[in-house]
């Protein structure tokens, strides 16, 4: 059997003296984590109000396509009552002056038409319908000099829809002929 020397002293290796590196690159790793983490969910956020943006100007382009559709729907009536630049039908602006559709007050309750079809938006969509000077058709009737031509009769609608807050205001036109 062996027997262990207690005469001779004992070598313990001591480590050589830590610097805590390991600790500051972990903290530095952590704070890059952190930085792309809260870069990543500003960047989410801006995404979705851009997405519901787009989705309220879509809501006020349809509203306001819907009002024109029902102001050209009124145009087909047998019988228009008079544009006498009340409820929503005007005569035309003269030239030189404001058109009709840019007037404020004309886009006010009661000096525009109201369609009512629509339940999520802000507002109801509005049209106004201004009676432009008659044209003549040449495609209608011959060439002979004593036949005169056709006058039809030509209408501006103007339609103005808002999306799901009042901010968000799309308006579109067409000219309509009978």
């Amino acid at each position: 059997m062996s027997r262990i020397d207690t005469n001779k002293p004992m070598h313990r290796s001591i480590p050589p003296r830590q610097r805590g590196a390991a600790l500051m690159v972990s903290l530095i790793m952590l704070l890059l984590m952190t930085m792309i983490g809260v870069t990543s969910m500003q960047s989410t956020t801006m995404q979705e109000k851009m997405a519901g943006n787009i989705q309220d100007i879509n809501k006020s382009f349809q509203a306001a396509e819907a009002a024109l559709r029902k102001g050209e729907q009124f145009l087909t009536a047998a019988t228009l009552p008079d544009f006498n630049d009340s409820g929503g039908l005007y005569q035309a602006a003269m030239a030189g002056t404001t058109p009709v559709w840019e007037v404020t007050g004309n886009w006010s309750t009661g000096n525009s038409k109201i369609y009512s079809g629509l339940s999520d938006v802000a507002k109801p969509p509005q049209y106004i319908i201004e009676e432009l000077p008659a044209t003549v058709d040449v495609n209608s009737g011959g060439l002979a000099a004593d036949e005169p031509l056709t006058e039809l009769g030509v209408y501006r609608v103007t339609a103005m829809g808002w999306g799901g807050s009042d901010t968000t205001v799309t308006m579109v036109q067409s000219t309509y002929k009978r």
